[in-house]
C-alpha cells in the first residue's frame, strides 16, 4: 500500500451515484490519475490518499484509491490554488491571490472566526465577506453531511439533495422521522426511507412508518394506473407491504387528509381514498373539457355542399358515419371519433383537415408518441408532432407529473383546431397538460381506439370521456374493401366481439405457428426474424417486432431480448460493450427508452458531423439503435427517429434496455411491418382479450403467432381485463 499527497487538479468523471471518480492530482511528483469512490471532492482540495498503482490497458498507469481524507491546505501556493478553483462562488484565481497576500497563512482562520476583515481587501464588500464565510462553513456541513448519510447506503447524489432540503437539520430528521425524505426529496421512495428508519431504530409499528406506508401503497396504486384505491383495499395492501396489522386505519387517514395529501370521497361502492394531487387533476380535467364543451350553429345545407366539394377534389369519399363525424367536428368544441382498424379514422380526419382548411381555420396535429406522429403526418400530410414536443417540454424533470411545459393557460396553443391521434395512450396528467394549453373556442377533435390497451400511465381518460355520455362521439364500425381484405384487420374486429378465429394459415398476412415448447417457439421466431419476413414484408430485421404480454419466464422480455441480442446482434471485436447491472449493451443493438426524460439533449447532426437541428428530451418507448460505446468518456450514444442522436453517460444506463422484444403495452401507439407474437400459458389478468387486440393491431403487413392454439382462443373468451380505478366520468356529469 503506497501514500501520495496533492491537489485536485481537474475531475475528468464521476458517477454521483456511486461517488466513482476519476481525476488528476497535482504533486510533486506531477501530474498522476487517480481513481476510486469519494464521498464528496472538488477541484482545488489537498487529499491525502493510500492506496496502489496499476496499469489500465487504455488509460496507462493510475492510482487506484483505497481510503482518502481531506487536509487543509499547508502553503500559500495551496491556499490560494484551493480559494481560486471555484471551491467558493464568486472568488477567482484573481480574489484568490488578494485574499492570501493580504492575510496569508491566516487566510482560513480569518475567513472562519473574523469573516468581516475579508472586507479590508480590495474588491470584497461586507456583504461579499459574509457570503465567503457561509460558503466556506456549508462546504464543512456538506462533508460532515455526506459523509454522515453514506453510512445509511445513500448514493452521493441523493445525499446532497437530502442537505440541500433540510440543511444542518437532517441529522434531527434522520433520527426522528426519517420518513419525511420520502415525501420531501425527490428521488427517495418509501423503501429507502424504510431502510434508514430499520438502521436508525425506528420500530416497525412507529405511527410516521404506517402513515407513510399507507401513503405510499396509494402511491403505487397510481403506477398502476389506477386513481384512487377503495379504503378497504388500501388497508389490505398497506398491511402486507408494512408486515403489520392496521387497526384503525382511519385515524392515519384523517391524519393525511389533514396534511392535504389524500382526499376522502363516500361513493357507493365505499371509502374512496385520492392522491390530492390526482383528484384535482380529475376535477381539472372535467372542468376544461365541460369549458371547451362549445357548440355552434351552421347550416347542415352549406356543409354537405362544402362537403361534396372536398370529395370531388381530394377523391375522399365519405359513408354516413364520416360524414356525420365531419359536421359535428365543424359544429362542436369537443368531439369523440373512435372505431378499430380499417374503419376509415384517417379519411375522416382527413375530410376534416380539408373542411377547417377552406374556412381559412389553423390546424395542429398531435400523437402521444415519435411513431404515432409521424404515422399521422404521413396519412394527413400535414406535420404532426409528439404532445409533449406540442406543449414545448420546459426540460424540468422534476415537474413532468404537474406539467413542466412552456404552453399552459398563460401561454397557449394558437390554434383554431387541436386534432389528436391515439388518445387511448394519453394518461391524465398529460391530458391535464394540454387542456391547460388549450383555449375555449378551439375545437378539439380526440381520435382513438377505446378497446386498446389503457394508457401506461393513471387514468383512462378516453373511455371515461366516452362513458360521461357528455360529448358527442361518433363510432366508426363499417371496415372498407381494402382493410376488408387484410385479415390483420378482419381478426382483430372478430377478436375484440369475441368471436372465435380461424388459424388455417391460408391468409396473406394473418399466421398462427402452433408450437407448445418455449425453445421450440424461440427456435421459430428467429426462423421468421432473420430469414423468412424481411423479404416477405420487405423491410430490415429491426422492422420485425417481436411482442410478448409479459416481463418475466421463459416467454417474457428479459428472457426474450438476452436470446434475441445473441443471435441478432452477436458479440464482435468490431462492437464495444458495455454491462449495466443485469444488462449487456453492445454497439448496434436496438434499444428502448423507458421513461420520460425532459432534460436529454439530441441532436440531428450531418455525416461530416454538422448539427442541422437540437432539442430536448426523450420519452417512455421511444425506440433507437446504439451506435457508439465510447469506453473513454464512459457514454452510450443512441439514435431514435429521424435520426435524433443521444448522448447517454453510462450513470443513467438505467433508463434504457433493449427492445428485440418488448411488452405489449410498450407498443402502443407504434406501428410496424410485421410483429412476431409468442404464445404460451400465462396469468390469466394479462392473457385477456384486450391485449391480444392490441397486439394484432400493431402490425402493418403481417402478424404471426408463435405457440398454443388453446391459449389464444382463450384469451379471445376472456373479457376480463384489469378494471382501473378512476372517476373521471362521474367528474364530467358533475357539471352537467
Amino acid at each position: 500500500m503506497e501514500e501520495i499527497k496533492g491537489y485536485v487538479e481537474h475531475i475528468v468523471y464521476r458517477n454521483e451515484d456511486n461517488g466513482y471518480t476519476v481525476f488528476h492530482l497535482n504533486n510533486e511528483d506531477g501530474e498522476v490519475t487517480c481513481v476510486g469512490n469519494f464521498h464528496f471532492i472538488e477541484e482545488g482540495e489537498l487529499l491525502r490518499m493510500e492506496g496502489e498503482y496499476t496499469t489500465h490497458k487504455l488509460y496507462g498507469l493510475q492510482f487506484a484509491v483505497q481510503t482518502s481524507e481531506v487536509c487543509e491546505p499547508e502553503d500559500l501556493v495551496s491556499i490560494e490554488r484551493y480559494l481560486g478553483s471555484g471551491a467558493i462562488k464568486g472568488v477567482g484565481a484573481a480574489l484568490a491571490g488578494r485574499i492570501v497576500k493580504k492575510f496569508r497563512e491566516d487566510t482560513f482562520r480569518i475567513i472562519e472566526e473574523e469573516p468581516e476583515r475579508l472586507a479590508e481587501v480590495k474588491g470584497i464588500s461586507e456583504r461579499k465577506a459574509r457570503e465567503i464565510a457561509v460558503q466556506a462553513e456549508e462546504k464543512k456541513d456538506l462533508r460532515r453531511a455526506m459523509i454522515y448519510l453514506q453510512k445509511y447506503g445513500i448514493s452521493t447524489t441523493l445525499a446532497a439533495k437530502i442537505y440541500q432540503q433540510y440543511g444542518r437539520n437532517v441529522y434531527r430528521i434522520i433520527e426522528e422521522n426519517p420518513y419525511r425524505l420520502a415525501d420531501d426529496v425527490a428521488g427517495v421512495g418509501f423503501k429507502t426511507a424504510d431502510e434508514i428508519a430499520a438502521k436508525v431504530g425506528i420500530h416497525t409499528d412507529s405511527d410516521y412508518r404506517i402513515r407513510s406506508g399507507i401513503f405510499y401503497t396509494l402511491m403505487q396504486s397510481i403506477g398502476e394506473g389506477h386513481v384512487y384505491l377503495l379504503k378497504d383495499a388500501l388497508t389490505w395492501r398497506a398491511g402486507k407491504l408494512l408486515e403489520v396489522e392496521i387497526d384503525n386505519i382511519e385515524k392515519y387517514l384523517m391524519d393525511l387528509a389533514m396534511e392535504k395529501k389524500v382526499v376522502l370521497k363516500e361513493a357507493e361502492d365505499g371509502v374512496r381514498v385520492y392522491s390530492s394531487r390526482f383528484y384535482y387533476m380529475e376535477l381539472n380535467v372535467a372542468k376544461m373539457l365541460h369549458d371547451l364543451n362549445i357548440s355552434e350553429e351552421v347550416s347542415r345545407e352549406r356543409l354537405l355542399e362544402r362537403l361534396g366539394k372536398i370529395e370531388d377534389a381530394t377523391g375522399l369519399f365519405l359513408d354516413e358515419m364520416q360524414r356525420k363525424a365531419v359536421m359535428e367536428a365543424a359544429k362542436q368544441g369537443i368531439l369523440v371519433l373512435t372505431g378499430g382498424p380499417g374503419t376509415g379514422k384517417t379519411t375522416t380526419i382527413n375530410a376534416m383537415i380539408r373542411l377547417f382548411e377552406s374556412e381559412g381555420m389553423t390546424i395542429l396535429l398531435a400523437a402521444p408518441t415519435g411513431r404515432a406522429a409521424k404515422r399521422m403526418t404521413e396519412t394527413t400530410g400535414y406535420e404532426a408532432s409528439t404532445i409533449h414536443r406540442l406543449l414545448e417540454v420546459s426540460g424540468n424533470p422534476e415537474e413532468e407529473t404537474i406539467g413542466g411545459f412552456q404552453r399552459n393557460e398563460e401561454n397557449p396553443l394558437d390554434t383554431d383546431v387541436l386534432i389528436i391521434d391515439e388518445v387511448s395512450m394519453v394518461d391524465l396528467p398529460l391530458m391535464n397538460a394540454l387542456l391547460k394549453a388549450v383555449m375555449p373556442g378551439t375545437r378539439l377533435i380526440l381520435v382513438g381506439d377505446q378497446n386498446q390497451l389503457p394508457s401506461v400511465g393513471p387514468g383512462s381518460v378516453l373511455k371515461d370521456i366516452i362513458a360521461s355520455g357528455c360529448f358527442p362521439v361518433v363510432m366508426l364500425t363499417k371496415i372498407f374493401r381494402q382493410a376488408g381484405e387484410s385479415d390483420i384487420v378482419v381478426n382483430a374486429h372478430k377478436i375484440n366481439r369475441g368471436e372465435p378465429v380461424i388459424l388455417d394459415n391460408k391468409s396473406r398476412d394473418f399466421f398462427f405457428l402452433k408450437r407448445q415448447e418455449p425453445n421450440v417457439i424461440i427456435s421459430v421466431m428467429l426462423t421468421l426474424i432473420q430469414k423468412k419476413l424481411p423479404k416477405y414484408v420487405n423491410a430490415g430485421i429491426y422492422d420485425i417486432q417481436v411482442m410478448t404480454p409479459m416481463r418475466k419466464g421463459l416467454l417474457g422480455v428479459e428472457r426474450l431480448n438476452q436470446i434475441l441480442q445473441q443471435y441478432l446482434n452477436p458479440p464482435s471485436p468490431e462492437k464495444s460493450e458495455r454491462e449495466y447491472a443485469d444488462r449487456l449493451f453492445r454497439e448496434g443493438d436496438k434499444v428502448m427508452q423507458i421513461k420520460n426524460n425532459y432534460q436529454l439533449e439530441w441532436k440531428i447532426q450531418t455525416k461530416y458531423g454538422l448539427t442541422v437541428d437540437k432539442g430536448q428530451g426523450v420519452f417512455n418507448g421511444d425506440m433507437g439503435v446504439v451506435r457508439e460505446i465510447n469506453t473513454y468518456e464512459e457514454t452510450i450514444t443512441v439514435e431514435y427517429d429521424e435520426h435524433r442522436q443521444v448522448v447517454y453517460p453510462y450513470s443513467m444506463m438505467d433508463e434504457l434496455e433493449l427492445a428485440y422484444a418488448i411488452t405489449v403495452h410498450k407498443s402502443q401507439g407504434s406501428e410496424y411491418p410485421a410483429v412476431v407474437i409468442p404464445l404460451l400459458q400465462g396469468p390469466r389478468q394479462l392473457y385477456h382479450r384486450n391485449l391480444l387486440y392490441t397486439a394484432v393491431t400493431r402490425a402493418k403487413k403481417c402478424v404471426t403467432l408463435v405457440g398454443s392454439e388453446a391459449v389464444f382462443q382463450e384469451m379471445i373468451r376472456n373479457n376480463q381485463d384489469q378494471k382501473r380505478n378512476t372517476s373521471l366520468a362521474e367528474r364530467i356529469r358533475e357539471f352537467y
